[in-house]
């Protein structure tokens, strides 16, 4: 049985473009073992690369407003998650959306996944935020984490990237 909470409370911090070696270094560590049993390994390389790269965190820190937060554990980076404002939809209020979150391997079931979930919310909130929407693959484990984090599914979409798509659900927690 896993601890709720990790050896030593995480340190969660805003990131920078000088992170980005960070960010990189953290998604090399937990792409491939979160992916390689939902998606192909030609798909989960493509993705890879379109998401990843120095150019496009980049991108993603300056021009579409992702927020980025590291997770530092015992001083280690150990995991990161983004989110960023949602377009607004007719009536639907002021939402936000988890992008990413990724905790290294080594580091879950510890409760790293569960602060950085509550450090965004806590921002998004904080920011005016009345929802927080994600997309999970549908044949992702994590969706029961979700699921216990108070997210409820809302839709099935199917995103395309590039010559794929992700075959995903979109969840929603209201804040």
């Amino acid at each position: 049985m896993t601890s709720d909470a990790p050896t030593a409370p995480p340190r969660i911090e805003p990131a920078t473009l000088n992170d980005i070696p960070t960010i990189i270094q953290l998604a090399e560590a937990t792409w491939e073992p979160t992916y390689r049993f939902i998606i192909s390994e030609e798909q989960l390389e493509y993705m890879y690369r379109v998401i990843y790269s120095p150019a496009a965190l980049k991108r993603q820190m300056s021009e579409q407003q992702h927020v980025f937060l590291l997770a530092q554990v015992e001083g280690e980076p150990a995991g990161f998650a983004s989110f960023g404002p949602l377009p607004a939809e007719d009536g639907s209020g002021s939402g936000y959306k988890l992008h990413k979150i990724y905790v290294l391997p080594t580091r879950q079931g510890q409760g790293l996944g569960v602060h950085l979930i509550e450090a965004v919310e806590n921002a998004a909130r904080s920011a005016g935020g009345q929802f927080l929407d994600l997309n999970v693959n549908r044949y992702n484990p994590a969706i029961a984490f979700y699921e216990r984090r108070g997210f409820v599914r809302q839709r099935e979409v199917d995103v395309p990237i590039g010559p794929y798509f992700m075959n995903d659900y979109v969840m929603r927690k209201a804040l």
